[in-house]
């Protein structure tokens, strides 16, 4: 049963890749500046993902295992919490979907709630200033 784990993971990730292959493969740009163009990198990483598993496939690791129910709720909780993620993102901007799904993150992980907004609102804030200082990249705000 341990083997399984990492072979059904393996055969999931492995969808993932097809996907994000077939995604890349459909970009079309009117006009590119750069001589690759945008597929180049998704493309990359969904033949990387590909790749490594396919070797998750054919040689499982030794210590694959199923999560135990709490594990696996907390996994399907993060999952629930990225997709409002991106529901929330065009709505609320970068900062306060950030702060929200940051904290309830950590809270989700047994943060105390002072420290989960602690840490929702610093890696929010720290985010923002690193893609708006650092690379030079604008990030919506709020839509008022």
């Amino acid at each position: 049963m341990r083997i399984a784990a990492d072979r059904c993971l393996g055969i999931a990730l492995m969808g993932l890749a097809a996907f994000t292959a077939v995604n890349a493969l459909s970009l079309e740009v009117p006009f590119s500046y750069d001589p690759v163009g945008p597929k180049a990198f998704p493309l990359g990483l969904s033949i990387l993902l590909g790749l490594l598993s396919l070797v998750l496939v054919i040689r499982p690791g030794e210590n694959g295992h199923w999560p135990d129910k709490r594990l696996g709720l907390r996994l399907i909780g993060v999952l629930v919490l990225l997709l409002v993620y991106a529901v929330l993102f065009p709505r609320l901007g970068f900062l306060l979907s950030s702060m929200l799904v940051i904290a309830a993150l950590a809270w989700l992980f047994e943060a105390s709630p002072l420290k989960a907004v602690a840490t929702g609102v610093l890696m929010a804030l720290g985010g923002q200033w690193l893609f708006t200082h650092g690379l030079g990249i604008g990030l919506p705000g709020l839509p008022w």
